[in-house]
């Protein structure tokens, strides 16, 4: 495995951040670097200067706006985006319904979904969880009856994020009540606008609205709005992975946040020996992660098979991310016990409001990264049982 980079990465870095700098307004740089909201609007215009660059989609098929990159250099390109604070792209639309569109969509669903996609002309929550059915989701009973050339879909679906500004929804809902759980599932694509929807928030323990809950109360989608097979929607939502269980190292993002720690204590020269170490403990703990990361990444490229493994990235990731804001709570407040300037344990000027006004808030919305996706403990049973063969 290759750890040191070669030219064409060092070239490819250069062009990125040549990019960057044109394009991306240091306001907003300050904006995602600090944790704050990014508005849609936002969100859209970084998303079509991508688009117009050919960056949107890394995992996409060439022909269909794709960049043709190995796993290697969509790591590459991810660690470089999040090291310069850029707007993340909307994952529903790129990294899960796009992807199903291409493989499993008519040839009119794809010349009509994937433009939008890709130039940020549309965007999407995913319908899948539900108040009975979470963990356990082919226990779903969001139901669709078809009525003539529609389904007439009932039910509700929550913890369904960006609901409020989402204008799509893909819905997992059960067309076959008789069938096994796995067997009697659709794949809907609907519109958020369709009359009978209707979307209440949920709020998180930093009283931001995280979730919400969507309703469907006698909602008419057209049975040509189906992405595959009826009854065979629960293959399309598996394929939805795919090749992304590589990606969820979480790296880039531990990356972004270790230079905010690394930041704030150079900037603030605090003299605490117990944070120090920490700090150096994440950093060993980081380039373990990435060198597993690039060592599964290389195998996948060179044609060799990935199987459980990528459990490991995924438990390691989202632990690492939870510790690194611990830390960056404790250097808040340590800034926050002094009462007056003298007894400050750094010199010169406080940390900036900007840097630190997000750091309860990050830390306890990133409390769910080791549930979504796969609880961890999950994740140690399929260590266990498909890597260590316990």
């Amino acid at each position: 495995m290759r750890l040191s980079p070669t030219q064409a990465d060092i070239e490819f870095e250069q062009m990125v951040e040549a990019f960057v700098a044109e394009h991306l307004d240091p306001a907003i740089q300050h904006r995602v670097e600090n944790s704050m909201a990014i508005d849609k609007k936002t969100q859209d215009d970084w998303t079509q200067k991508l688009a117009a660059k050919g960056w949107a989609a890394p995992n996409w098929p060439v022909e269909y706006g794709g960049t043709g990159w190995s796993m290697r250099r969509r790591h590459q390109f991810e660690v470089l985006m999040r090291r310069h604070h850029a707007p993340e792209t909307q994952g529903f639309g790129f990294n899960m319904v796009g992807p199903a569109i291409i493989q499993y969509g008519s040839k009119e669903q794809k010349a009509y979904y994937l433009p939008l996609i890709l130039n940020a002309q549309i965007s999407w929550c995913q319908g899948y969880s539900e108040p009975g059915a979470g963990s356990d989701l082919a226990s779903l009973t969001t139901r669709a009856e078809v009525v003539g050339d529609h389904y007439r879909v009932n039910g509700s679906k929550i913890w369904t994020s960006g609901a409020e500004r989402a204008d799509h929804i893909f819905a997992l809902v059960r067309t076959d009540m008789t069938a096994k759980k796995q067997l009697g599932i659709s794949f809907l694509l609907i519109p958020m606008s369709s009359m009978g929807i209707r979307v209440a928030p949920l709020y998180a323990f930093n009283g931001k609205r995280l979730w919400n809950q969507v309703f469907f109360d006698d909602v008419m989608v057209p049975r040509a709005s189906r992405l595959g097979a009826e009854n065979q929607g629960w293959t399309v939502a598996k394929t939805l992975l795919g090749d992304e269980r590589l990606m969820v190292s979480r790296v880039a993002e531990n990356k972004r946040i270790l230079s905010r720690v690394q930041a704030l204590l150079k900037d603030s020269a605090l003299e605490d020996g117990a944070l120090a170490a920490k700090l150096a403990q994440i950093e060993i703990r980081l380039t373990g992660l990435e060198g597993t990361a690039l060592r599964l990444l290389s195998k996948f490229d060179g044609g060799g098979k990935i199987g459980a493994e990528p459990s490991m990235l995924k438990l390691q990731g989202s632990q690492l991310v939870q510790v690194q804001d611990q830390l960056l709570f404790e250097i808040a407040g340590l800034y926050g016990l002094p009462l007056d300037a003298e007894s400050r344990q750094a010199p010169g000027e406080p940390i900036s409001r900007d840097a630190l006004d997000m750091v309860g808030s990050a830390m306890f919305h990133h409390r769910g990264y080791t549930i979504a996706g796969g609880a961890s403990e999950v994740q140690r049973n399929i260590i266990a049982q498909h890597v260590l063969g316990l």
